[in-house]
């Protein structure tokens, strides 16, 4: 395989204890509150566009990064060193709250990877069973089963705002552990999400609305949550009225969510589906089982008599609209009891 370029300017001692990391994390609230005029590159990393549509550019192939990168997590600065400050342009704050990225090593251009992008990138301290291996290794953007797995979706995440040979080190929050440590060594051309036709757009987001179905199908709702929910970022960028496998993917996505445990999320996907579709009987039957785990049982019933008077038969809103009435009939005969309790 071929060996992957090193940048040696402008590296950094990354061997500073997790303590400092932490405490370098309690500064930055502070510099970032002093007023000051942020250096060109600082304000690039710190203007970042919503995750959810962000598909960003990349550079050219550079040569020699790999060898300089890896010697750099080898170095160790003197113990009698005072350590640098962490800058507050040295780190980058994921939108949806997922991870805080610290730049090791600072990369160079202003091109980041976009669709279709292949990364040649180096990571270190993933967790077993995360799906991408130790060490070198190439991702395409938007592209592969590598998407689908545990640290998939935070790795694209954090690709989309690195320049090449940028290396930087991830912390969860809530996560006790060591950082992780990933390194761009370079990707080839990619394209922003304007640049795709409609065609294309809807080509992919079939891709990913079929992979997910096959996903849910072999018992991983996780995973095809994400496949649907990438499908759904693509087709929200065409043109009104949009496209109609809108509708199937965010009552796929309810699915998912319900066994996800999470009701809220799924009454608000089949809020969008019946805006579309207000006799769409999957959406009125996920929303009723949302809205009966939420407790609110008068809406779970209004939600399962409307699947009921289309198709009698229907087993499954039976059954669900038998437990609304009886945790109905529990609720009202706690009430009962705490009103006699209270005036008795």
């Amino acid at each position: 395989m071929e060996t992957p370029p090193v940048n040696p300017v402008g590296e950094k001692d990354t061997s500073q204890p997790q303590q400092q990391w932490e405490k370098n994390l309690d500064l930055t609230t502070q510099i970032r509150q002093q007023p000051r005029d942020p250096p060109t590159e600082i304000l690039e990393l710190r203007v970042s566009p919503d995750s959810d549509s962000q598909i960003l550019e990349n550079p050219q192939e550079t040569e020699k990064l790999a060898a300089g990168l890896e010697g750099d997590s080898e170095s160790h600065g003197s113990a009698s060193e005072v350590p640098e400050p962490l800058q507050a342009s040295d780190l980058w704050y994921c939108p949806d709250g997922s991870f805080v990225k610290k730049i090791i090593i600072r990369g160079h251009g202003l091109d980041k990877p976009k669709l279709g992008s292949r990364c040649w990138v180096q990571a270190f301290g993933f967790t077993l069973g995360s799906g991408l291996p130790e060490g070198w290794t190439e991702v395409t953007m938007g592209l592969g089963p590598w998407r689908e797995e545990t640290w998939g979706e935070l790795i694209e995440k954090c690709l989309e705002s690195m320049c090449q040979g940028e290396q930087a080190e991830l912390q969860l929050p809530g996560c006790s552990g060591p950082p992780v440590r990933l390194t761009l060594a370079s990707f080839t051309k990619g394209r922003d999400s304007w640049e795709l036709e409609a065609t294309e757009k809807e080509a992919l987001a079939r891709e990913e609305r079929a992979r997910g179905t096959e996903l849910f199908r072999a018992g991983n709702p996780e995973s095809a949550a994400r496949c649907y929910g990438r499908a759904l970022r693509l087709l929200l960028t065409l043109p009104p009225p949009g496209s109609p496998e809108r509708t199937v993917l965010h009552a796929n996505l309810a699915a998912c969510q319900l066994l996800l445990g999470q009701p809220h999320l799924a009454a608000q996907s089949c809020d969008r589906v019946l805006e579309r579709e207000p006799g769409h009987l999957k959406a009125l039957y996920r929303r009723g089982v949302a809205q009966a785990a939420l407790g609110n049982l008068e809406k779970a019933t209004a939600d399962l008599k409307k699947v009921l008077a289309v198709d009698p038969k229907n087993r499954a809103a039976q059954e669900e609209l038998g437990k609304v009435i009886i945790q109905g009939k529990k609720q009202d005969a706690g009430l009962a009891q705490g009103l006699r309790k209270m005036f008795g």
